[in-house]
């Protein structure tokens, strides 16, 4: 079982931060929440001039059993043809990681599609999809811990070569119901409370979807302080492995960029093992997907982006992260009063 060792951030630069920041040439405070991401980044990288290299998104695939039983409007076999659409560059995560600069990494955590080697994908596969929740534990303890190792290991590995900004994604049909559950259970939230529309359902379809989870959280007796036991009954094996990556990712004083409501679900878990894991992590949006306002509000997390997104794949994490290249560059680059002649407000 992997060991993590996540240190809370260390304060003693804080100060200094705040003063750098707050002696730029605006009023205090002008740039609203790009200042406090220029505070939180010098504080994980512990330094006055933080730089941000590599940036890398990774887009962990998987398949859920809970599927099979009618939770989504798509077939199963969407998350393997989504993952050769990553792979032949042509789905909405490529477009916007392109665009920013940010290095794609897709990995099979456990699709039910057996690939060609592709020197593109990253071979991870701990089965053919998880079994069906509705009726037994999506997966074994034991799968459950080796799926957060590979995930750790494939973290520490894009942070050998130079990486220190993770994106977190993902695509699996199914994996809203999976994250429904774990935030029902690890947060004392009324399962019809966590279930959304995922992929689209229309009235009936969402009714189905909770009819179906509610009897599915039934059939298990969780001791939800244990949130391994939580993931292994509920989770995926993308979910677990980001769970992983997400812990690995903080231990090596990364910068974690959450997408949106599995991601956040994932950080659920991993918070739950290592609260200081949060103080990593910048929220990237706030999912339309029914329950993660709420979820959002548990993990004390305030988005950077609110615009109706409710795609998955990293693509919100994507999006925000060029307000984390401003706040770092502001931070480095921007003058001081002092440095450009300019006169500060006069004290009161």
């Amino acid at each position: 079982m992997a060991q993590f060792d996540i240190s809370p951030l260390n304060t003693a630069l804080h100060d200094a931060l705040v003063h750098k920041i707050q002696h730029k040439t605006k009023p205090l405070g002008a740039l609203g929440r790009l200042e406090s991401i220029a505070l939180q980044v010098g504080l994980i990288q512990q330094t006055l001039t933080p730089t941000l290299s590599q940036p890398t998104m990774l887009v962990f695939a998987g398949d859920h059993g809970i599927a099979l039983s009618g939770v989504s409007p798509y077939p199963q076999a969407v998350t393997a043809q989504m993952v050769l659409n990553f792979l032949a560059g042509g789905a909405a995560i490529n477009v916007f990681s392109r665009q920013v600069g940010m290095q794609l990494r897709v990995i099979d955590a456990g699709v039910n599609h057996t690939f060609a080697a592709d020197a593109r994908l990253v071979d991870a596969k701990m089965g053919m999809g998880t079994a069906n929740f509705l009726h037994t534990s999506a997966m074994s303890i034991t799968d459950c811990h080796a799926a957060i190792t590979r995930g750790a290991d494939i973290v520490q590995h894009e942070i050998a070569a130079g990486c220190n900004v993770v994106g977190f994604g993902e695509m699996g049909i199914g994996n809203t119901s999976s994250a429904s559950c774990l935030m029902s259970v690890l947060t004392g939230t009324p399962i019809a409370q966590c279930v959304g529309r995922g992929t689209g359902l229309d009235d009936a379809g969402l009714a189905n979807k909770t009819r179906l989870l509610t009897q599915a959280m039934a059939q298990h007796v969780i001791d939800a302080t244990n949130p391994y036991q939580v993931l292994a009954t509920f989770g995926g094996y993308e979910i677990a492995m980001m769970v992983g990556a997400m812990l690995a990712a903080a231990e090596q004083k990364a910068i974690l960029l959450i997408d949106g409501f599995i991601a956040s679900a994932a950080l659920l878990v991993a918070s739950q093992l290592h609260p200081a894991v949060l103080q990593y992590c910048i929220f990237a949006h706030r999912s339309d997907e029914h329950a993660h306002q709420a979820l959002l509000n548990h993990l004390g997390a305030s988005p950077l982006l609110d615009i109706g997104l409710r795609l998955g794949e990293g693509t919100g994490a994507a999006l925000a992260y060029p307000l984390v290249q401003s706040a770092v560059n502001f931070l480095n680059d921007m003058a001081s009063f002092e440095s450009a002649g300019v006169s500060e407000k006069a004290a009161s």
